[in-house]
């Protein structure tokens, strides 16, 4: 036998079945309104997915048929223009066709003299405009806001350390590490993201080094309980190193006040890093950007373009003001990746693996740029503005309904609210009684949306990212909300009796 590649047989029939992928896909977009929006995998298909991997070939089309009937009618659903759980963008077709282009091109995006790290560049170039952040800061695309705070965090640890002068214990972090010193705090509200936890632990500073502050009846962060959270460590011998404000909390949307954690910031000497995942890209609107006002004066910017502008999965960023600041975090000299003086790695000035972790970066970028290119800002600027306008008219629909409450102010996109029926406020029912009704509406495939958690209560919680849904599709969700509640009240009634 000759020597072999992965390339295949016939071209011919490799590209006859590209062509029906593509015509397939877009088919499946442009129905999804008859498709459910999730569905439960039966055993016998989730048992496919015990088969041990296969020793030999198959033909492309017979996978490809392996994908239709396992994989395309048990995905997760958020394409779909009722899906409102998590935090989740639908997609939008020319970025489906540039992951296909950058597939097939296969560039590693770390920095060589090529059309890959232009593009980036002129992405993240876009961003800091986008949010009105500073010309001179640098910035990075990412997997998303998990990776995206850390980047910002590691950067806020390596500089705060280094640069407090005034403290005895000044310590290069990045090349003696933390031990001998004092332990570093990072302070967010109760309702920061859970990455903060995983970044902290990550960086060495310990889950214990992050100060959980409680928030308002808004849930927003209590000034004076970071204040007072911010003494005591001082007090105890720890170093406060960094404040996390919210631009947009996976609960309910909540912002914090960013100025005021701005000027607290600069008093206290502390880098500011706000967690902008969705609630950032607000800035956008002119009618919104004043919710996000302060977003411009922090030290570091965390959000994700998956999110509210929609784009497939993967494509975070982290902006952060000082390129020196955030180069030195992360930048290491090997003599494989030194710069040449002529060739592919002539010129690196743009080297994006001395921004972050990663070495080996996919093309993560193309998508963004067609995207942002073939409908420009303005249009994501409307779809954004539709979101919140259509999360009011919900929160509208609930207060106006004699059989569902809201549970959290209406804030940006989110919505929190429950099924009460003829219920008192605190009666125990309430929680196992909505439980079983979001799992019966999500596996009816109505509509998905999510679930939390506030004060006790839990909570059918609508995340409107979404650029297919219609304001009638909340009539739909309102409508299907009160008539599986009153089922399940009746039901429990009659069980009782």
């Amino acid at each position: 036998m000759g020597e072999q590649t992965l390339d295949p047989e016939s071209w011919d029939e490799m590209r006859a079945l590209g062509h029906r992928m593509v015509d397939d896909m877009f088919a499946y977009l442009q129905n999804l309104r008859d498709r459910p929006v999730w569905q439960p995998m039966p055993d016998e298909v989730r048992a496919r997915f015990q088969e041990p991997a296969p020793s030999g070939p198959t033909a492309p089309g017979r996978v490809y048929e392996d994908f239709l009937e396992t994989v395309l009618p048990y995905v997760t659903g958020n394409a779909h223009p009722r899906f409102w759980g998590w935090v989740c963008g639908q997609g939008i077709p020319i970025a489906m066709l540039a992951e296909l282009l950058a597939g097939a091109i296969d560039s590693s995006v770390d920095g060589f003299d090529d059309a890959g790290t232009h593009v980036e560049a002129q992405v993240i170039e876009w961003c800091k405009t986008m949010l009105g952040y500073r010309s001179q800061a640098s910035g990075l695309l990412v997997s998303g806001c998990s990776m995206a705070n850390f980047v910002g965090l590691a950067v806020a640890r390596n500089t705060v350390a280094r640069d407090a002068a005034h403290l005895a214990d000044s310590v290069d972090v990045k090349h003696r590490g933390l031990a001998g010193f004092a332990p570093m705090t990072v302070y967010a509200s109760t309702e920061g993201h859970s990455s903060l936890q995983k970044a902290v632990q990550l960086l060495g500073l310990g889950t214990d080094g992050l100060r959980k502050v409680p928030v308002d009846a808004g849930y927003r962060i209590d000034l004076a309980a970071l204040e007072a959270a911010i003494a005591a460590d001082r007090a105890a011998g720890r170093r406060p190193l960094c404040v996390v404000g919210n631009a947009g909390t996976v609960n309910t949307g909540a912002i914090d006040d960013l100025p005021a954690l701005a000027d607290l910031a600069a008093r206290e000497d502390l880098w500011f890093h706000v967690d902008g995942a969705f609630g950032a890209c607000a800035a956008l609107s002119p009618g919104l950007r004043p919710l996000v006002a302060g977003l411009e004066r922090a030290d570091s910017i965390a959000f994700d373009l998956h999110k509210w502008m929609y784009f497939p999965y993967e494509a975070g960023c982290a902006l952060v003001r000082s390129d020196a600041e955030h180069r030195e975090a992360f930048r290491y000299e090997a003599a494989y990746m030194a710069p040449a003086t002529r060739g592919l790695a002539a010129a690196r000035s743009q080297q994006f693996t001395e921004y972050g972790p990663q070495l080996s970066r996919g093309f993560r970028a193309l998508k963004l740029w067609m995207g942002i290119k073939e409908h420009g800002l303005d249009r994501f600027r409307v779809l954004i503005e539709q979101n919140v306008e259509q999360a009011a008219y919900l929160g509208r629909l609930v207060e106006e309904s004699s059989e569902l409450e809201l549970l959290a102010p209406v804030s940006l996109n989110v919505v929190c609210l429950r099924y009460r029926g003829g219920l008192e406020p605190d009666d125990p029912r309430l929680n196992p009684l909505n439980q079983e009704l979001l799992a019966r509406l999500q596996e009816s495939g109505v509509a998905v949306p999510s679930h939390t958690v506030l004060e006790g209560r839990f909570a059918i919680r609508v995340s409107n990212t979404n650029h297919r849904t219609l304001s009638t599709d909340f009539d739909l969700l309102v409508a299907e909300v009160e008539r599986l509640g009153r089922d399940l009240e009746k039901a429990d009634s009659e069980s009782a009796q």
